[in-house]
């Protein structure tokens, strides 16, 4: 008898537990329809746009290279700091700015070579002998008078650069050019939008989202130099810096009526 009343004892707290779970449960579901039902009783459009500036750059920036083999470290490195100067006194001659010079690279390596014994078989590994080391240094220039570019890529290579690499063209300040090619985005958008509201028959209401994208600029008549120093500069050669295009793509989520 009384094995019997635990067990319908039991029984009745399985039930309750279990009914406790499912209201829970019921619960938990009502929130979440009532979540997505708030999520989606707005009815909406979506539009993208693009507005594109052109401008014409006013800096240019190039990296430069040199590079010196010797028998020894120390060595390599004093030579390669010796036309390194020289070429830092000649920036510094045309007007370019210490703030404007800043070194991307240095490096020091050892230089092998690799010797094989081919008179028996089968052939046994080559050795390895330490002929010398290399040193480099790399530097990056930015140039604010874009009509010494030439100048300044010709006077390096006579100076000893073994590089010359990467000259781009660019806009020192942006801000302007990114936020005039936003603001044609929008409107862009805008139009669109209100040329989709009349064609479907309803009303623009409150803007929901808004995104952007882009911003970055296209590079127009951009031309890369190389000069391996020495006879091969030419002296006072045109670099066109064209124009570059900045886009910016939007896209603007609207409430409809």
């Amino acid at each position: 008898m009384f094995e019997q009343k635990n067990v319908r004892n039991s029984v009745v707290v399985v039930l309750v537990i279990l009914a406790l779970f499912l209201a829970a449960q019921t619960l938990l579901s009502l929130r979440q329809f009532s979540y997505v039902d708030n999520a989606y009783q707005k009815n909406t459009i979506s539009v993208s746009g693009e507005g594109e500036v052109f401008a014409v750059p006013d800096v240019g920036t190039f990296t430069f290279s040199v590079t010196v083999e010797a028998d020894t470290a120390n060595e390599a490195q004093a030579t390669a700091a010796e036309r390194t100067d020289s070429i830092m006194s000649f920036l510094t001659d045309q007007g370019i700015e210490e703030k404007d010079i800043k070194t991307v690279g240095y490096n020091v390596y050892p230089r092998y070579e690799y010797y094989e014994r081919a008179l028996s078989y089968p052939t046994p590994e080559g050795q390895r002998q330490l002929v010398g080391f290399e040193a480099s240094q790399s530097i990056q220039v930015k140039v604010r008078e874009l009509e010494n570019v030439g100048t300044l890529l010709s006077g390096i290579g006579e100076r000893g650069a073994t590089n010359i690499s990467g000259l781009s063209f660019t806009v020192d300040d942006e801000t302007d050019i990114i936020a005039e090619a936003r603001a044609k985005a929008i409107a862009d958008a805008k139009e669109k939008a209100k040329a989709l509201a009349q064609d479907l028959g309803v009303r623009l209401g409150e803007i929901v989202s808004f995104s952007e994208g882009g911003n970055y600029p296209v590079m127009y008549a951009q031309q890369e130099a190389y000069g391996m120093g020495g006879d091969a500069a030419v002296k006072n050669f045109a670099v066109p810096a064209g124009e570059n295009k900045f886009v910016s793509n939007v896209n603007i989520v609207y409430e409809i009526r």
